[in-house]
């Protein structure tokens, strides 16, 4: 199984190394099509979140097609790092990039397991990469078993139940620190998924002064009415919404510093000696973390949302086993379509060859039987389909119970037929079998 994700994640780097390496939003799609330049990436996917940046990518040969992900993230975006990128990245295969795919969706791999946004995620990943073009059947098939995964998860165990967001969390962060957080007034800055879970979250706590401001100020108006709470405020009057906030939550997707040491001290110098609680969960942050310096300044980014999280996390903990036999039994089912694929060009080719002979003579009887009523061609057109159809079925499953089984002898039908019936598949059944066997399953 020819499958590999190269990635870097909240297990394994920290969010200075994570942000360093995140693609703005809007050049996820240019980095896709940058993808299919590298020969041996067939197919690919990219997957970022505030915890995570994985690409998926099915290769021809494993050990080239690592290589070339990783000049890819070095040449595209990422360049010089001044530390050793290697020690933060690590390198899935085979069966084990199917497994870690099935607990990202589920939420078993989440900052917080059984986030809400994660599912929502892998989706758009999913529709990015077939709006691109660098989604093949193999990822097409990888990522639907994935939100099937997810889906069912979410509806048959209590891994979601009572599910929070990290926006969620970084309120419930801010309400401790604050000790109430519903007597204090509150920013919101973003007005994307992050911002609306956080707005929701702000409602519920009964939070009545919420400012909401964007970089896209109809986001935030639009936001605002949506949720009937809040009022969208302008980011060129950003200090004086700081100064007037005792919280600040924030998760932009800018790729510059929203939060300077700037605009922050002269918030705070119209605050009256107030303290200032800031909550980055941005990825790339959104707060310079020379924020903290400025006397009365609390900032907090997304690994401290973790450490506050990883406490809670015993109630959602009976449903694990639970989730983990989802992701067995669809990690198993994706296997079992993996290894059929070798039938795959056989039976297309062997069905083809019998349907172009039956048509052709069908075709030959309707001529020389011109009187034929419309209904009279129609039984025997359904009845030549069903004919072949009858003949076929048999061999057919057996080719797919020797694909299924993981038979070499699938390889040996193939150039029977080939031989028999001028088919021309046995090359290609033998690449696709080769592929199967030639990758390691496991982690680098």
């Amino acid at each position: 199984m020819s499958l590999v994700c190269l990635g870097l994640s909240h297990h394994t780097a920290p969010v200075e190394v994570r942000e360093r390496h995140a693609f703005p939003p809007d050049r996820l799609g240019e980095a896709l099509q940058a993808l299919r330049d590298y020969d041996e990436i067939r197919e690919a996917a990219i997957l970022q979140t505030c915890g995570r940046l994985e690409i998926y990518a099915e290769v021809g040969e494993y050990e080239e097609g690592i290589g070339q992900l990783k000049r890819f993230l070095t040449n595209f975006r990422h360049g010089a790092t001044g530390y050793d990128m290697e020690s933060y990245l690590y390198t899935l295969l085979g069966n084990a990039v199917v497994e870690h795919l099935l607990r990202v969706s589920t939420g078993l791999d989440s900052m917080l397991v059984g986030e809400a946004e994660i599912l929502g995620q892998v989706k758009g990943a999913y529709v990015l990469a077939q709006r691109t073009g660098t989604l093949g059947a193999v990822l097409h098939r990888l990522f639907r078993n994935a939100l099937h995964a997810g889906k069912r998860a979410r509806s048959t165990t209590a891994i979601g139940r009572h599910s929070a967001s990290i926006a969620t969390a970084a309120i419930e962060l801010a309400d401790g620190r604050l000790q109430g957080i519903a007597a204090h007034p509150v920013l919101v800055l973003g007005a994307g998924p992050m911002g609306r879970s956080a707005l929701h979250r702000l409602r519920e706590l009964r939070v009545a002064d919420v400012a909401i401001a964007s970089r896209r100020p109809a986001r935030a108006q639009a936001l605002a009415a949506e949720m009937h709470h809040g009022r969208a405020v302008k980011m060129q009057h950003l200090a004086e919404a700081i100064a007037r906030a005792d919280a600040v939550l924030t998760s932009t997707g800018a790729t510059h510093f929203i939060l300077t040491k700037e605009n922050v001290g002269a918030a705070m110098r119209l605050r009256g000696g107030r303290p200032l609680l800031i909550v980055d969960i941005a990825v790339p942050r959104d707060a310079d973390p020379a924020v903290a310096e400025i006397p009365g300044v609390t900032l907090l980014d997304i690994d401290d949302v973790k450490a506050h999280v990883e406490a809670k996390l015993e109630a959602r903990k009976d449903a694990v086993p639970h989730v983990e036999a989802i992701v067995a039994a669809q990690a198993h089912e994706f296997a079992r379509w993996y290894r059929s694929r070798a039938a795959v060009p056989l039976i297309a080719s062997l069905t083809n060859k019998a349907e172009a002979i039956r048509a052709a003579e069908v075709e030959r009887l309707f001529a020389r039987c011109p009187d034929l009523t419309e209904r009279e061609r129609t039984l025997i057109t359904g009845m030549s389909m069903t004919i072949v159809s009858k003949l076929l079925h048999g061999a057919i499953e057996r080719l797919r119970e020797r694909a299924l089984d993981d038979r070499p002898d699938v390889l040996a039908h193939a150039r029977v037929l080939d031989e028999l019936f001028g088919l021309d598949v046995a090359d290609q059944v033998a690449r696709l079998l080769s592929r199967r066997h030639t990758a390691p399953d496991g982690q680098r």
